[in-house]
């Protein structure tokens, strides 16, 4: 209790000089609330200014670090139901929940790792646990049941509560938050528009896609009385979220509402910059609108399509096209399976790592392939890394997955355990592999030392992969 209470004392042991703005007033007395585990406080800030929520301390600290140190169970609970980020990392490249694992403080753990899904139950105990990578976290709620209702969708394209997210060729209009009124670094967040903005472009239907995404499920009856009607479905409380995607838009006519705003280009690394929950609806928006731009026409018959069910299917206008009887999948938005694998040495302590010529100077990652017609996962894993690197693989364990939306990919992660350590590289799909020592991962994973070996960022799966690997033998 002592230390809790040095932690969160900590944060006001300063000058009142040292105050630099309201902003991170704001964000000093959350740190302190959840260091502190007063979760009526909490609750009553967060209320009042959501936006902080991600505010880091000098030392890149956030709130849900602070909570996970301290062990705090109902904070930290509070702040992920609010949309906190928990993939940030303080200067120690550490995140909330390698923060908990040291400290030993297990009920964060088990929080951080099963939020999404669920608490496990016991006669699971001995499962792995669940990951959650960028591009997989959304505070959307799909909501495939309306996509078939058409008067529910036309009344919610219209309504003044509805959320549009606009994409020029596939890149997302965004703009910078925190830039003026906070010491932080500036958050690039989606902008979310308004019928009003997108009018324009929805009389035009042929120049563009517009997808349903879903609902936001954090918001509880938020509609204001202003443009319903009431006794009819507008009077549902749900906040209706809808992608569309135009050729060669500008964002100078979006600069009035959203001053500097622009989209996002090109798509890597660009598009890693979001936060992790925007990120995820980002994934779904963009690779749904990639479909449509590549399957303009029926890949049946090659006959002119239309779109329905909210996005997610395209129907051909042709009759006696094949495709309209029974379910093809060539109607409806396809997502290709990708392996992404991290293979260690017999011994343990080596893992394999390869590299492409268009990775920058010194970086490896993890070997990876798409699944072919007809194959499991595990032999995927073990033809490609043979393919590739000559290594012969036997165990193969699936860790988690990443959506991938360039343009519309699922990377199954998973570990592999090599049975022959002999390297021979195609120098087609890659330039370079070897073994690296866990100490080598160790010095470029956690210490940040690059000199021998860059690794990918946090965002990517591959890093995540590395990552669970050291943390097997470690508290991280």
């Amino acid at each position: 209790m002592i230390r809790t209470l040095e932690v969160g004392l900590s944060l006001y042991d300063r000058d009142i000089g040292e105050m630099q703005n309201p902003r991170k007033e704001m964000a000093d007395q959350l740190h302190n609330f959840c260091a502190l585990g007063d979760t009526t406080k909490l609750f009553a800030l967060l209320s009042h200014s959501s936006s902080i929520i991600n505010e880091t301390a000098e030392n890149g600290w956030s709130a849900l670090m602070f909570a996970a140190r301290n062990g705090h169970f109902d904070a930290a609970r509070m702040l992920l139901e609010k949309g906190c980020d928990r993939t940030l990392v303080n200067k120690s490249r550490q995140t909330a929940l390698d923060i908990a694992k040291f400290w030993g403080h297990k009920h964060i753990v088990d929080l951080l790792t099963n939020s999404k899904g669920g608490p496990k139950p016991n006669f699971l105990q001995n499962a792995k646990e669940e990951h959650e990578n960028y591009f997989s976290n959304t505070f959307l709620d799909r909501r495939s049941d309306k996509r078939t209702d058409s008067n529910w969708l036309k009344s919610k394209q219209t309504h003044v509560n509805s959320i549009y997210l606009i994409f020029s060729d596939l890149s997302p209009l965004v703009s910078l938050i925190g830039a003026k009124d906070s010491v932080q670094e500036p958050e690039i967040k989606l902008c979310r528009l308004q019928y009003e903005d997108v009018k324009e472009y929805l009389s035009k239907p042929d120049e563009g896609s517009l997808i349903f995404l879903g609902v936001d499920k954090q918001v509880n009856n938020p509609c204001s009385t202003e443009g319903r009607k009431p006794g009819t479905e507008e009077d549902d409380g749900l906040v209706a979220w809808f992608a569309l995607n135009m050729h060669n838009i500008s964002a100078e006519q979006f600069g009035s509402k959203y001053e500097g705003c622009y989209f996002l280009q090109p798509p890597m690394p660009a598009l890693l910059q979001l936060t992790s929950t925007e990120a995820g609806i980002l994934a779904q928006a963009r690779s749904v609108l990639a479909w449509h731009s590549r399957y303009i026409f029926c890949p049946t018959c090659g006959g002119e399509t239309v779109i329905e069910e909210g996005g997610y299917k395209r129907t051909c206008l042709k009759i006696g096209c094949p495709s309209l009887k029974g379910i093809h999948n060539t109607s409806y938005p396809r997502v290709d399976p990708v392996v992404i694998m991290l293979i260690v040495h017999p011994d343990g302590n080596h893992c394999l790592l390869g590299r492409q010529k268009r990775f920058p100077p010194g970086m490896f990652s993890c070997l990876a392939g798409f699944i072919e017609p007809g194959e499991t996962i595990e032999d995927a894993v073990r033809r490609e890394v043979l393919e590739e690197s000559g290594v012969k693989v036997g165990y193969v364990q699936y860790v988690s997955c990443q959506p991938w939306p360039m343009p519309s990919s699922l990377m199954i992660g998973c570990l592999g355990v090599a049975i022959s350590t002999d390297i021979t590289v195609d120098k087609i799909e890659i330039e370079d592999a070897r073994w690296f020592t866990r100490e080598q991962v160790v010095e470029a994973l956690i210490k940040g030392n690059q000199q021998t070996l860059v690794v990918p960022p946090r965002h990517a799966i591959a890093h995540q992969l590395i990552k669970h690997w050291i943390g097997m033998n470690s508290n991280l």
